[in-house]
């Protein structure tokens, strides 16, 4: 779609042609994919349409990427500004390199600033002329004439330019430069390696490796290939030009080719991708490149987009909530991207190439990847994935199992083989336990098993870039104290009250897998500690609250002030952080005292759009009662049905999914919030087929929650290989905007009295029918409340 003010017209045009097709090929997901949404202050991995699912080549455009200072911002792309300054190949957590664009003209090699853009070789654009769909990007370069195209394989980046007539027609290759959210460049060099071939190495110091893991450092190979031989190149470094020099080596650098070129003549650029060498990006570049044509892999791009997006098939009248589901569905697919080649080859945390073993047929088992933390994600990504797509779940844990085989520990984020931990909690040990809970298996089970308990329990010795740099006193003294902890780099933090509740859920996930393979003192061991939320409870505020090492509560306690003691988020969001046991909760606060906040929460909140209202910034919900664009808050509204009044799960789910999420690059996810890889699009995608689980599946038999369906119908296929039906459908009787609340509910035929199922009924495949009306039901769903940590058996 070329941008959210088209996406009505779009969408008329997209259901008339599906209105007169009546085959089942004919069915076209990607169609109903806005890129643009919510690309107003998004995080630099969000936006990067010329890309496949998952892959290693992310390419993207460039608005405010060069030079960066933070570690979040400039994002890369955003919608609001008119000026591009390159295409990126290089998209991930902390991971960000080498950069094209093409001009003629005058050489310049610096690109100039969004306010100057006349400064460098930058060059506006018209909105009009701006085209993204997954797989494929296209843009008109107002000051050189030129059309830019880009769309990817997995690890290759296809590159089409259609130049004007120039003598000066050139294309500017930026390798020294820190780019988004890559942090600092250490050395970049760049050759000319064949008449129409450039050849490199960057090497960065992202900002979270200083204090996560200092001595190392992310390096990104690459090889391009040219359809055209250049009459000329030169190196630069800033300002300073270089005519005819092959290599550059340094900071700050880069190189540049000419050519003449006629009008509308185009320039190709095929630009293979590695983490382990320039060898293996030339084998990338081989194998995914050699005979395709552009057209070709475009093509090929929008087949495996609609592949992936297929598996979940809606049906609804209401067009913009298709757009939306879509949308974020395509995000939970778009980030943690491929480290490994097509050999096998991935970056090791020693500095080493690892090699993943090789089916009969000589390729790969599975595939590495690069991965933020997974904080929040089991209310989302791990859901979502596993139901969808445990194919990919399987090897995303596949990776951290080897990662933790090398090193000793599970990583909380790695790039190219390096800690990126962000913050410092690690959730992957529960990870682990949700995908065997799920029933996704296939890989060493007892192998892993003992790489999740270490991961709740191990302290010595631990790296702290394996994040649980506080375990100890979690697990010696049941609570992690108010203390400040100063980095080398100034960074402070003091997250003890969070990292409690957290690691309590954490170890309970644990303990169901340890329960299921029969392991009972590590099981009563973890359990305990799954108890341990209840040691930072305050009797007196009745919230949960920051204590020191002698077991004083914290004076002056606000449960409204952020960051004392909660990691980006507050006191009053945090009390509600007991995922494992909400019956627990409840018994503790009070039913009264747990309903009333519950529905204050959200009764103030609808008024900030359940969050920061209009303010355009992450954090801008964090002293809010709730603040769902941050992870912390994403089961709340799932709550009412622990307590008694489903039909309030029902009511918030889907006012959410009305008002926080939009259909525009502003107001996409909140106003500027942090959809952080998917997880927010992942978050909608579950919600609006009403199916949504406060314990994330760390129960040993999960089960899912209802909320409302915004859908006529969804079909989910089933994956043969790890479950026992063929597809699961979702239906919804009187659906309607008005009619939000659920009347009554059957599966296969059968009444279903509870707010619940088990995931294993929806798994074994079937249909699950919700009847909805105008009123609540405060008859139906309070039956028996879902299962609970110290309800179960």
């Amino acid at each position: 779609m070329k941008t959210s003010s088209k996406i009505i017209l779009l969408l008329v045009m997209t259901i008339s042609i599906f209105s007169c097709s009546k085959k089942e090929n004919d069915f076209n997901p990607s169609s109903w994919v806005d890129p643009q949404i919510g690309s107003v202050h998004g995080r630099w991995f969000f936006y990067t349409p010329a890309s496949v699912p998952f892959g290693m080549a992310k390419l993207a455009p460039h608005t405010n990427a060069y030079g960066s200072i933070g570690s979040w911002e400039p994002c890369g792309y955003d919608d609001r500004h008119n000026s591009i300054e390159g295409f990126g190949h290089f998209h991930e957590f902390q991971i960000g390199g080498l950069v094209a664009m093409p001009v003629t003209g005058k050489l310049q090699t610096t690109p100039g600033t969004l306010e100057k853009p006349e400064t460098g070789y930058r060059s506006t654009f018209d909105k009009k002329e701006e085209h993204s769909e997954p797989g494929y990007y296209s843009v008109f370069l107002k000051e050189y004439g030129i059309k830019a195209e880009l769309t990817a394989t997995e690890r290759v980046g296809f590159h089409r330019y259609t130049f004007p007539e120039s003598k000066e027609s050139r294309i500017i290759f930026d390798i020294g430069h820190r780019q988004g959210e890559s942090s600092g460049v250490t050395e970049a060099e760049m050759k000319l390696s064949g008449k129409n071939t450039l050849e490199g190495t960057i090497e960065t110091f992202p900002e979270y490796l200083k204090f996560c893991d200092p001595e190392k450092r992310v390096k990104m190979y690459f090889v391009i290939q040219m359809n055209k031989t250049p009459e000329s190149y030169g190196s630069f470094v800033e300002d300073k030009t270089f005519d005819n020099q092959a290599l550059t080596k340094g900071i700050g650098n880069g190189m540049y080719v000419n050519f003449s070129t006629k009008k509308g003549e185009v320039v190709e650029m095929q630009v293979g991708l590695s983490y382990t060498s320039i060898e293996n990006a030339k084998l990338n570049l081989k194998t995914e490149s050699e005979g395709q044509t552009f057209d070709a892999v475009k093509e090929t791009a929008h087949e495996k987009w609609n592949e992936k997006l297929g598996r979940i098939k809606v049906e609804t009248k209401d067009s913009i909530n298709k757009v939306k589901f879509y949308t974020g569905l395509y995000h939970a697919l778009l980030g943690r991207g491929l480290a490994s080649d097509v050999d096998g080859s991935y970056p090791r945390h020693d500095g080493k190439i690892g090699h993943i073993p090789l089916d009969e047929k000589g390729k790969p088992k599975y595939n590495h990847y690069n991965t933020d933390g997974i904080w929040g994600a089991w209310w989302n990504l791990g859901q979502l994935w596993a139901l969808a797509y445990p194919d990919y779940l399987s090897e995303y844990i596949q990776s951290n199992i080897d990662f933790a085989k090398e090193t000793g520990w599970l990583h909380d984020g790695v790039a190219a083989g390096a800690h990126s931990n962000g913050v410092q909690t690690n959730c992957f040990g529960l990870m682990i336990a949700m995908t065997y809970n799920s029933g996704i298996r296939d890989f060493n089970v007892e192998e892993a098993y003992n790489i999740a308990y270490k991961n709740e329990t191990g302290y010595n010795n631990r790296p702290f870039g394996s994040g649980k740099y506080d375990l100890a006193y979690f697990v010696k003294n049941g609570y992690i104290p108010s203390k400040d902890t100063i980095l080398s780099n100034g960074w402070k933090f003091n997250f003890g009250a969070s990292h409690t509740l957290e690691f309590a859920y954490t170890s309970y996930g644990v303990s169901q897998f340890a329960k299921a393979l029969g392991k009972k003192s590590d099981y009563e061991k973890l359990m305990k500690q799954a108890g341990n939320w209840k040691n930072i409870f305050d009797p007196e505020t009745k919230f949960i609250r920051p204590k020191y090492e002698n077991g004083v509560f914290v004076e002056n306690f606000d449960p409204m002030q952020a960051w004392r003691g909660f990691q980006e988020a507050n006191g009053y969001q945090y009390t509600w952080y007991v995922p494992q046991d909400p019956a627990g909760l409840i018994k503790i606060l009070g039913l009264d005292l747990f309903n009333q906040r519950l529905e204050t929460t959200f009764n103030e909140s609808q008024k900030s759009t359940f969050g920061g209202g209009k303010g355009i910034d992450s954090f801008s919900g964090l002293e809010k009662l709730y603040n769902h664009g941050n992870q912390p808050c994403l089961h709340h509204s799932y709550l009412f049905n622990y307590s008694g009044k489903p039909w309030l799960t029902q009511k918030w789910s889907r006012t959410i999914c009305d008002e926080f999420y939009g259909a525009e690059p502003l107001h996409g996810y909140g106003f500027g919030q942090d959809e952080d890889q998917g997880q927010l699009g992942a978050w909608y995608v579950m919600a609006s087929m009403g199916l949504f689980d406060v314990q994330g599946h760390a129960a040993m038999n999960p089960t899912f929650q209802f909320g409302s369906p915004l859908f006529d119908k969804v079909t989910i296929k089933l994956d043969k290989k790890y479950y026992k039906g063929e597809e699961l459908v979702i239906e919804t009787k009187n659906n309607s905007k008005k009619n939000r609340y659920i009347q009554s509910a059957s599966f296969n035929g059968e009444k279903e009295e509870n707010a619940w199922i088990d995931r294993k009924k929806l798994t074994d495949g079937g249909t699950l029918i919700f009847d909805m009306g105008a009123n609540p039901n405060t008859k139906w769903g309070v039956k028996t409340p879902p299962p609970s940590m110290s309800t179960s058996k």
